[in-house]
């Protein structure tokens, strides 16, 4: 009965402490100039916030390159069920696939290291880059 009660107090204790140094959700996110990060959680996020805005630009890009899909199977109907609008999907969702892999597998060189997340969001950020240019110049081919 004694030593159930410790180990109870000894994790509500260690949850208080969890709860006290962790950041709220506001938190998590801090100012950094990317330009001079200095530490590798400041490196993380700038990588983090490279990722996103690449991706932000390739949904952007997404967009146009899927309406001109679009614009292109009515005006030239597929002899199939498989449109060029539907064929974009195919290849994007194996696209995704494929980058998703290939940015673990280059993570996987710092794995349980502080810099891994950094590597996987540098990786995603230039697959994420290409794919918006090759987006772009499918709209320019049909």
């Amino acid at each position: 009965m004694v030593r159930a009660m410790n180990w109870g107090v000894i994790l509500v204790v260690c949850g208080c402490v969890l709860l006290q140094d962790a950041p709220a959700s506001s938190e998590g996110v801090r100012d950094v100039d990317c330009n001079n990060a200095q530490t590798q959680a400041d490196m993380n996020q700038c990588a983090a916030e490279d990722y996103r805005k690449a991706d932000a630009a390739m949904n952007a890009q997404w967009a146009e390159t899927r309406a001109a899909m679009l614009a292109w199977d009515k005006t030239t109907p597929p002899s199939d069920d498989n449109g060029a609008a539907k064929r974009l999907l195919v290849s994007q969702r194996a696209w995704l696939a494929y980058r998703d892999a290939a940015c673990d597998l280059e993570g996987y060189s710092a794995e349980g290291g502080t810099m891994q997340p950094m590597v996987i969001s540098f990786c995603l950020a230039e697959l994420t880059k290409h794919r918006t240019e090759e987006l772009k110049s499918l709209v320019e081919g049909f």
